[in-house]
């Protein structure tokens, strides 16, 4: 079965599968995700697609992601972004903000 992407998105989070383990997270170079506050969670937390324009559509966070909860668009169906000083530096301050949102 194949899962076609929602209309102009690189990556989605499918919420009711995942645990808010951030192992996404920590694998995305480009500072795309990152953790928000939910407290209806059980975790307290929620991954969120915080910078979808930076994606640049590696997959590394639906490769690790060990509930199958992110998915990232094919190729065909997406233009994704270059790989840029600034997301490297973003994808730095949230692995540095132990993974949560940067306050911007």
């Amino acid at each position: 079965m194949s899962i076609t992407a929602p209309k102009d998105t690189p990556v989605w989070v499918d919420e009711h599968r995942c645990k808010a383990c951030n192992i996404c997270v920590s694998y995305c170079p480009a500072g795309v995700l990152a953790m928000r506050d939910e407290l209806s969670a059980v975790l307290g937390q929620m991954i969120e697609v915080v910078h979808p324009e930076s994606c640049i559509g590696c997959s590394e966070c639906e490769l690790h992601c060990p509930d199958f909860a992110i998915m990232v668009a094919k190729r065909d169906e997406f233009k994704f972004a270059k790989l840029t000083p600034e997301s490297k530096d973003r994808a730095k301050a949230v692995k540095d903000n132990k993974y949560r949102k940067l306050n911007v």
